[in-house]
């Protein structure tokens, strides 16, 4: 009880509470002032609950609190006794019943919250079968449990949402960055635009592209109708396949086999079909219902904490011994009273065996029906890999010579590819040798210039050849940018021109408007003078007045009335406290 008692004050001390309590003065708070408490934790897990119990009834108090906690699934522990016990002891806040409820709702106040909030959406209102009879009820119901489904799914998605990784830093940046993309892409579809509008008849060429644009739309949706037909088309040509593969399995057994071995094999799968649909599979369907009502059971059940699991397991603990009892009685009997025990084994064996080869049998056909589906399978990405059917006969030989061609081709092929290797590497070898010369060259060369004293005669050359390249270049740059820039000023004065005849009216008009702006603004200050003055005068005489002896005896009468209002708010649930409060008001 104690450590139950600290937890109780360690939440409570904490957000959002802050109750500063500690054990001694927790454990001697009056019974109204722990109802608050309780009402307090209740407002945290539902806010509609959040008010003061000292303006509520009594009876009304214990009736909302019996609501929420029936909503949230509370049971009361054992030592609290029956219903009626729980009520009257949180009606008068006895600390046996508040405190174990302080500890329930504190452990599991997040869930809670959760429980109170889906409360709101999914406790089903039960309207009397004699209101359904009206057509405007019965449909205004419905509307109301489908609106509750969807409340469900959709609280289902929003938490796997919530739960699935995604933050919204990660969106929102994620949507900048597409914005940023979009904005770009705009820019590049800005400047295309200008760069196409020098080209004549471009809009021609750009309604001649939408056009292509269209067409090549249109011929990917009529590929993929091909491949959609050419699929459907190999599904029925093996769907024919394996008809013919029946047809064809059934007339041999029909040519070798007679009437009597016919009937023999359909009596036999009437028999082992009438086994799986009168035996086997009622109890499997009922091996299933009861599964099902078993699990409906434990979802409609309530909460289960600790004393209850130790309870099922003591019940488990009995039927068991129980259970045990009666095999050892059993055993225990005279063995020729049961003399059809033996018996009983060999059914229950020759059952159990019946079942097995019963399951082996469907697994086989099951096996053999994954096994087709694989099959088909298997041909279909063949035929999607390859674009061809599996061939067979005198088209797979036709296929074999025509790789054998192509292996020929390739042997040819490589044998080209290894003699342009080698003359690769002949002309590599040729381009090192003449590099070198082409080096040896240069320095005779510069020994040269050096002893005719005109050394760096060849880089000077070769160096003046590359500025006068590169100047021609930047001379070309230059002409082109000088008449852009001469296009681009021609530009700029048309539109200065347009814009100063659009700004010519304006003007006009503007002038006439600043002219009555400025005598408006000079009446504006005259009167603001005049009001300020006024305004002077009034605060002095205030101040003269607040300074007087009248206004003081108004403050103190003030003040000795709220005294009393104050007084009367809180002892207003103390029915002797209300009669002086009545005669101090009076007396005053």
């Amino acid at each position: 009880m104690s450590d139950q008692l600290k937890f109780i004050v360690e939440k409570l001390n904490k957000e959002p509470f802050k109750k500063n309590l500690n054990l001694i003065t927790f454990d001697s708070l009056e019974p109204m002032q722990l109802l608050q408490v309780l009402n307090d934790v209740l407002a945290e897990i539902d806010p509609k609950h959040s008010l003061d119990i000292r303006e509520e009834m009594p009876d009304q108090t214990a009736k909302r609190m019996l609501n929420i906690l029936g909503i949230l699934k509370y049971k009361p522990p054992g030592n609290s006794g029956d219903m009626s016990t729980f009520r009257q002891g949180l009606v008068v806040g006895s600390k046996p019943v508040i405190h174990p409820l302080l500890y329930w709702l504190l452990q599991k106040t997040k869930e809670l919250k959760k429980r109170a909030y889906l409360a709101r959406f999914l406790v089903k209102m039960e309207v009397p079968a004699e209101f359904l009879q009206d057509d405007i009820v019965f449909e205004t119901n419905k509307q109301y449990e489908e609106l509750m489904e969807n409340f469900k799914t959709l609280h289902k998605e929003c938490e796997q949402l919530k739960t699935s990784g995604f933050s919204t830093a990660e969106i929102r940046r994620d949507i900048s960055a597409m914005e940023e993309e979009k904005d770009q892409l705009m820019k590049r579809v800005e400047r295309l635009k200008k760069r196409v509008e020098t080209v004549q008849n471009h809009q021609r060429m750009l309604e001649i592209a939408s056009q292509l644009r269209v067409e090549k739309e249109r011929e990917e949706s009529l590929s993929q109708q091909k491949q959609e037909q050419r699929n459907q088309l190999f599904s029925a040509e093996q769907k024919l396949q394996r008809a013919q593969q029946q047809l064809k399995n059934m007339r041999h057994a029909a040519a070798d086999a007679k009437p009597e071995g016919l009937m023999k094999r359909v009596e036999e799968e009437i028999k082992f079909n009438s086994y799986m649909v009168s035996e086997k599979l009622p109890k499997e369907l009922e091996n299933k219902r009861l599964t099902l009502s078993f699990m409906q059971r434990v979802v409609n059940e309530q909460v289960i904490d600790q004393s209850d699991l130790t309870e099922l397991e003591a019940k488990i603990q009995e039927v068991n011994a129980e259970i045990n009892h009666l095999i050892e009685k059993r055993m225990r009997s005279d063995p020729v009273d049961d003399k059809l025990t033996l018996f009983r084994q060999q059914a229950a064996i020759i059952s159990r065996k019946k079942e097995t080869k019963a399951e082996e049998l469907q697994e086989a056909k099951e096996e053999i029906a994954n096994l087709e589906r694989e099959i088909v399978q298997k041909t279909s990405q063949t035929r999607d890999t390859d674009g061809s059917e599996i061939l067979r006969g005198d088209e797979f030989k036709r296929y074999v010579s025509k790789l054998r061609g192509k292996s020929l081709v390739f042997k040819k092929k490589r044998q080209e590819l290894a003699e342009l290797t080698a003359e690769y590497g002949v002309l590599q070898r040729t381009e090192q040798i003449l590099k070198q010369r082409h080096d040896n060259v240069q320095q005779q060369l510069q020994t040269i210039e050096q002893k005719r004293g005109i050394s760096g005669y060849s880089d000077t050359q070769e160096e003046l050849e590359r500025v006068s390249a590169l100047k021609s270049e930047v001379d070309e740059i230059k002409g082109r940018t000088l008449d852009d820039m001469s296009n681009m000023v021609k530009k700029l004065n048309s539109m200065i021109e347009a814009k100063k005849s659009a700004l010519a009216p304006v003007i006009k008009e503007l002038r006439p408007l600043r002219q009555q702006c400025q005598e408006l603004t000079q009446e504006y200050d005259e009167k603001k003078a005049q009001y300020d003055s006024c305004a002077a005068g009034l605060e002095s005489n205030c101040s003269k007045l607040e300074q007087g002896p009248i206004f003081k005896e108004y403050s103190r009468t003030r003040k000795f009335r709220k005294e009393i209002k104050r007084e009367a708010k809180i002892d207003q649930r103390k029915p002797w406290a209300q009669h002086e409060t009545s005669k101090n008001v009076e007396r005053f």
